[in-house]
């Protein structure tokens, strides 16, 4: 997924360099911590943090993960990436080596640089979301007055406008950054806890110096492992934005169809729709990001799954991790990106709105017909019956509903021809638009 989707700020993160960094940088803050409270020499501490250093390829090899490499007369692959990564640190060092990963366990690194990993994943994400909210609000504005027909059930509604359709995906945007906020400072802990979470052989104050240095929280309590709800959480809240993007995108390539063609995707210069067809347009993109919110839907349940771990932890979330974790970031900020590029190149097509507003024969007025019935005595489902009964009238006969209406004395003795004609004025739906807009901020 990262070679396919990835966007550079985004795929640095993940990259194994990166990975290792943070762990590095987990391991001589451990370091420090213990030279400060007088555990080991600040000697051994200034020496770690001058001479480690690492060689991704050197920590495969001796992993046992370098495709081709033949280890050396004697060297065994150790088969657990944290125990390479220190022997291959380790290989850099001198005495001082004595002092690394001194009274901590594996996840009190890795847990501790994935929680600032996915930290930054949410920094870059919420990027991503800010730019997406400004292309919306931007449209939106553009298309404030834009009218067009809203649609309940696939079925012609009332009048919208096209600003309006744009506000409510603004809204979800909107939205979308909080919910991630919130996610982002769920997972955004580390644990230096030792092997169960029970510091016996780690002091408390060295998982504090480290979460601080790294802006982190320290988790108020750990095992083995951060607890999995939290992480479990994050890739939720990922696959939900993921949803609010295939909503979009779908509105998109509903209104692309050729029967409605309202608006458009972006179609660029030499662009190709079909292989056999040369006229073809078709939403590819819109297609793609609908795709895409399927995959990441489908890393929803092992993150849930993972929250169950025998006992104080088991290896049962690790492999997952592996794959959904850097996926659904990389995935998700390329969705993001994308349907970015989408609105701000997005064709409209006010011309056949209007087109398709008036293919009805104005039967979209019925509610406002009922109610001015209403207003003027009339029961109300006797006024629905009426209403209904020309609407459907107009719809079979082709014939327009205003002037069916005319044609009833019940509605005439009623409604003079001026408050009938006010039924069918689209620019009342659009009366409290700016306080909708205003709410928004738009």
């Amino acid at each position: 997924m990262i070679d396919r989707y990835a966007y550079p700020q985004m795929r640095a993160l993940w990259e194994p360099e990166n990975r290792f960094a943070k762990w590095l940088e987990v391991e001589l803050l451990v370091a420090e911590a213990l030279a400060e409270i007088g555990q080991i020499p600040k000697q051994a501490a200034q020496a770690l943090r001058r001479n480690a250093r690492f060689d991704v390829q050197r920590i495969l090899e001796v992993e046992g993960e370098a495709p081709g490499y033949v280890p050396k007369p004697g060297e065994e692959p150790v088969r657990h990436d944290l125990i390479a990564f220190l022997k291959a640190v380790s290989e850099n060092l001198g005495d001082e080596a004595k002092y690394l990963h001194l009274g901590v366990t594996s996840y009190d690194i890795e847990d501790t640089a994935l929680g600032a990993l996915l930290r930054d994943s949410a920094d870059l994400l919420d990027q991503d979301l800010a730019a997406l909210a400004e292309a919306i609000r931007e449209r939106a504005r553009e298309h404030k007055w834009t009218l067009m027909m809203g649609r309940t059930h696939g079925v012609h509604a009332e009048p919208i406008t096209l600003g309006f359709k744009l506000a409510v995906w603004l809204d979800a945007v909107n939205n979308a950054r909080e919910r991630l906020r919130q996610a982002k400072e769920d997972i955004a802990v580390g644990k230096i806890s030792g092997a169960v979470g029970t510091y016996a052989n780690i002091d408390p104050r060295v998982e504090q110096h480290v979460c601080e240095k790294l802006a982190l929280k320290p988790a108020p309590i750990s095992t083995q492992i951060v607890q999995r709800d939290r992480h479990a959480r994050y890739v939720c809240t990922l696959a939900v934005i993921a949803a609010s993007i295939e909503q979009f995108a779908t509105e998109v390539r509903n209104l692309q169809r050729t029967e409605i063609l309202e608006l458009e995707e972006p179609f660029a210069a030499g662009q190709r729709g079909s292989s056999a067809m040369p006229h073809k347009r078709n939403p590819m993109t819109c297609e793609r990001l609908t795709a895409l919110a399927r995959i990441m839907r489908s890393y929803v349940l092992p993150a849930l799954e993972n929250v169950a771990t025998w006992h104080e932890r088991d290896l049962t979330n690790s492999a997952v991790e592996r794959l959904i974790l850097p996926d659904a970031n990389v995935l998700l900020d390329y969705m993001l990106r994308k349907f970015t590029d989408v609105v701000r190149g997005l064709v409209v097509y006010p011309e056949r709105m209007r087109e398709n507003m008036a293919r009805l024969q104005g039967v979209v007025a019925s509610q406002q017909v009922m109610l001015a019935l209403v207003g003027k005595g009339m029961d109300k489902d006797e006024a629905y019956r009426l209403a209904q009964t020309h609407a459907l009238a107009a719809l079979e006969q082709g014939r327009p509903y205003r002037e069916a209406l005319a044609g009833d004395a019940e509605v005439t003795r009623r409604l003079s021809s001026a408050e009938l004609d006010a039924c069918f004025d689209a620019q009342y739906h659009l009366r409290r638009l700016e306080e909708v807009f205003r709410r928004l901020g738009i």
